[in-house]
């Protein structure tokens, strides 16, 4: 089975809400979507196009390459289905593969059993052709294998990526509650940044906005931070594929860009943190680090973005203190960053209202499970409405 060569239903999940970013990413590339929904948009291609896909996609989470569909109604059907693919051409009896899936079937309590159902029919396949059983496992390093079973219809994919690409792997240090780099980066694309003007990131926590505003801006990729991709444990891998794709990443990065990136934070440690995944990342020169009150933050004269992601009282702070700092972000705003434009993602539209200013714009996301906004303020030099004639 030649699946690096062999186009065929290719489907890229992201998070929900962040598909319509996810779609201007994969178009930029050149691919032509046949389907968009809420959690990932579907294209056609070989897994050698998955390769660059993984490369370069900041918004996404898997990218899942279609071996087959077919009618299971219960277990027997899906293992009798599953044994039938040549297994011994995709996964090398010496290696190693993991399963993952996604399951509502009346006769599955625990997608756990589904699993092990596809395990099976893997080795003994295997075993059946070469007589050697791979291993198998819960790790994601190596070949994956992901199984799709709504009622009586299946699909099997292989899961070209692995480990999750939400995660840009330049973040050694989370901090605390840190924001996901792939809803990061989509938040900030949201703005609609040119990524050529100034990028204000009071209260920066580990750096995850700042950082992710500067691989935008000098168009540094994520497979830059990653060398190890489920695709390379699949049988008939070609490293020279990879090493290509890279190499271009590499050609196509700037090193230095021609404005100012601030990120501060009243918390040493946090700074510290920010600075460290800021190294990794390759762009600790690019962002101008400072310990101080966020109302303290430097506004150069030059427009750009200001941009918030204060705690809103799920997991960390109080009430009554946040209420006292979302009316001075509102502050801020209005009497620092005239001629920018003002952005707060929060999940709690209470403490929203202390902002004080109306919202241009509610961009909607989730932050895991919690409802959020990004909130847009456009903060007008002078007066927004034009004086009376006499």
């Amino acid at each position: 089975m030649q699946v690096f060569n062999t186009e065929s239903k290719i489907i890229i999940t992201c998070n929900k809400r962040l598909s319509s970013y996810l779609q201007q990413e994969v178009e930029a590339l050149g691919y032509t979507i046949t389907r968009a929904f809420s959690t990932g948009v579907e294209l056609i291609g070989t897994v050698n196009d998955c390769i660059p896909l993984n490369l370069n996609l900041r918004c996404a989470s898997q990218i899942l390459y279609s071996l087959k569909t077919f009618e299971a109604a219960d277990p027997q059907q899906l293992y009798d289905e599953l044994v039938q693919i040549e297994w011994e051409t995709l996964i090398d009896f010496s290696g190693y593969f993991s399963i993952t899936s996604n399951v509502n079937n009346e006769h599955i309590r625990t997608p756990l059993f589904a699993n092990v159902k596809v395990k099976d029919a893997v080795v003994d396949r295997i075993k059946g052709k070469i007589g050697i059983r791979p291993n198998s496992g819960p790790e994601l390093n190596k070949a994956v294998l992901h199984l799709y079973w709504q009622d009586n219809r299946a699909e099997i994919f292989i899961d070209t990526s692995g480990e999750t690409l939400a995660k840009h792997s330049y973040r050694k240090i989370p901090g605390k509650a840190p924001m996901l780099e792939a809803l990061a980066a989509s938040t900030i694309m949201a703005t609609g940044w040119d990524r050529n003007s100034t990028f204000i990131n009071p209260m920066c926590g580990s750096g995850t906005l700042a950082i992710e505003a500067a691989l935008l801006a000098t168009d540094k990729s994520p497979g830059l931070f990653r060398m190890n991709y489920a695709f390379m444990h699949i049988m008939g891998y070609d490293e020279q594929v990879f090493f290509v794709e890279r190499r271009k990443l590499k050609d196509n990065a700037k090193k230095e860009t021609g404005f100012k990136i601030i990120a501060t934070d009243l918390s040493d440690d946090a700074v510290d943190i920010a600075r460290k995944n800021a190294r990794t990342a390759g762009v600790e020169h690019l962002i101008d680090f400072a310990v101080c009150d966020f109302a303290d933050t430097e506004v150069p004269e030059q427009h750009g973005i200001v941009m918030f992601n204060p705690e809103y009282g799920e997991r960390l702070g109080t009430h009554t203190k946040l209420e006292a700092t979302y009316a001075r972000i509102g502050d801020y705003l209005k009497q620092k960053c005239k001629g920018y434009k003002g952005y707060v993602f929060t999940g709690n539209p209470d403490l929203a209202k202390k902002i004080g200013l109306q919202a241009s714009r509610r961009i909607e996301f989730y932050n895991g499970k919690l409802d959020c906004r990004l909130l847009e303020y456009t903060i007008y030099e002078g007066s927004k409405r034009e004086p009376k004639s006499e």
